[in-house]
């Protein structure tokens, strides 16, 4: 008998959540086959069968969290069926059938419930922590999926519901119950990521604007000749060329050895909002690749991370990030590196605003602020701003770029 254990899938995991089973007791299973899907901090992954053979006990229910190392499912191989079969009475299979069939029908209903309605990973445990079916909740989103905001809009009708049924006595209260958010998975892990981040490193946030005019000119001369490439892949091209001209960005701080650790390799960690909380998918040898190259990695990564469909290697060894939260309307934010980093750049809203051009002219202008909060026990703020210079004139001035478009 094989027992299938919860592994560390990536980055050092602790625990995970059992999301849902594949199969169910006494199915026949091949090797490498999906068996379950488990929820870590920062995606779901699927757990794979070591052997061909049956399934013959599902020992933790779908919806728990476990440590690593935990025994999830019990497999016998092929060979060892086989041996069995000519060995055991027929009564006695006929026993144990009985046994996992009847487990069989106690998880059957709500795998297929699970299987019919279109919901993210954490709208799915909301609705399990509370006793919901999903199948009872109706969907705002055109596509017919079930937000969270669906399930807390149902999860409060039900509420009102129990209590407009109930006599109470007439007594006047301001007294409320709040209503209960689970503290896990995801958000979790962003939480601890952030906290230690903030009071471990003495950040500093400088400010800059950037014109944006030259550079939304190019990109519709692009798009006019069959073209079509976003603003974050140039500005990422500029990032890297500015990282390489100041390193002290693209580094972390070992203290334990009392160095600071430059790193050879430009991997840009892409701050995305996802339904489930903050992930950062990785641009991994950002410095070798083009833009037109930049553009379409960074819109699969973005894809799969909202998606839920990274892979552990596609978030890790970032060694800058950038937050792009321009297209969600900010204005300006203070960022909290993500540590072990020693900067964060995030892109605001552009903004038409009146300038002067180098004629003297009074004209109409595409302005972007940034914000770029750096470890100041590593760099100084004179720093910051030639790094911000450097970039802002690349930007500025794109046809610098333009050679790196092949």
């Amino acid at each position: 008998m094989l027992e299938v254990k919860l592994h560390d899938i990536g980055e050092g995991m602790t625990e995970g959540e059992i999301i849902h089973y594949l199969v169910k007791v006494g199915d026949s299973v091949s090797t490498d086959q999906p068996l379950v899907e488990v929820q870590t901090d920062k995606m779901i992954a699927e757990l794979t069968s070591p052997c061909s053979g049956i399934v013959k006990q599902i020992i933790i229910e779908a919806g728990e969290t476990v440590k690593v190392g935990t025994s999830l499912i019990y497999i016998e191989a092929h060979d060892a069926v086989r041996t069995e079969q000519k060995t055991q009475p027929e009564r006695n299979q006929n026993v144990k059938k009985q046994d996992f069939q009847s487990n069989e029908q106690v998880k059957k209903s709500s795998q297929n419930t699970f299987s019919r309605i279109l919901a993210a990973p954490y709208t799915r445990k909301i609705a399990r922590e509370n006793n919901i079916n999903l199948e009872d909740v109706q969907a705002t989103d055109p596509s017919g999926k079930v937000t969270e905001e669906d399930v807390y809009r149902f999860l409060k009708g039900q509420k009102t519901e129990k209590e407009s049924v109930k006599i109470v006595p007439q007594v006047t209260s301001t007294k409320e119950t709040p209503d209960e958010i689970p503290f896990k998975g995801i958000r979790k892990k962003i939480a601890e990521k952030m906290t230690k981040s903030l009071f471990t490193i003495p950040h500093v946030t400088h400010f800059d604007e950037v014109n944006m005019t030259n550079l939304f000119k190019m990109r519709e001369d692009l798009k006019a000749s069959g073209e079509s490439i976003g603003v974050s892949a140039f500005l990422i091209k500029a990032l890297v060329i500015s990282l390489k001209d100041f390193p002290i960005f693209n580094a972390e701080l070992d203290e334990v050895n009392s160095r600071i650790l430059l790193k050879k390799n430009y991997h840009i960690g892409l701050a995305t909002n996802t339904e489930s909380g903050l992930i950062v998918p990785v641009l991994h040898d950002a410095d070798k690749k083009s833009i037109k190259d930049i553009h379409k990695e960074v819109k699969g990564l973005t894809e799969r991370a909202i998606a839920g469909k990274l892979q552990p290697f596609e978030m890790q060894n970032s060694t800058f990030t950038v937050s792009n939260v321009g297209p969600l309307g900010s204005t300006g934010a203070t960022p909290i590196i993500n540590y072990p980093e020693t900067a964060l750049i995030a892109f605001h809203k552009t903004k038409k605003r009146p300038i002067v051009n180098n004629h003297d002219e009074i004209v109409i202008g595409h302005i972007m602020t940034l914000s770029m909060a750096f470890d100041h026990r590593v760099a100084d703020g004179a720093t910051a701003v030639a790094f911000t210079n450097r970039f802002a004139s690349l930007i500025e001035q794109p046809h610098k770029l333009i050679m790196e478009m092949i």
